[in-house]
């Protein structure tokens, strides 16, 4: 369950960002995941409230937003969306496309409550 890892870290950086900022604590973490990433967002926000007792982030409501899937066709020449690794270009049928978009994982924005 790598959900686990990638919470850990996410909680970790979300606490750094606070504790510079002066925040008394965290209210919200959104994150943005890939439709690409191979993360399960509802294991992945489970794994942030475990993960967050005992910190700034006990208690914040942890949202999760998809980010949709892109690759560039270089047989047509053009961006398409791409739902899953391995799928043929939606245009034209082939199969050499490079992901350009959709396989991260990234903080959009962290909210806190100051001092």
């Amino acid at each position: 369950m790598h959900e686990l890892t990638l919470a850990e870290r996410a909680i970790a950086m979300a606490e750094e960002v606070a504790r510079r900022a002066g925040a008394r604590c965290i209210t919200r973490v959104r994150l943005g995941i890939g439709a690409l990433a191979h993360v399960d967002a509802d294991t992945l926000i489970y794994c942030c409230g475990l993960v967050a007792r005992e910190t700034l982030a006990e208690g914040a409501e942890i949202v999760a937003e998809r980010i949709a899937g892109e690759a560039w066709c270089a047989t047509c020449k053009q961006a398409v969306e791409l739902s899953r690794v391995g799928n043929a270009c939606p245009h034209c049928g082939g199969f050499e496309l490079e992901v350009v978009a959709g396989d991260e994982m990234q903080i959009l924005d962290i909210s806190v409550a100051s001092r």
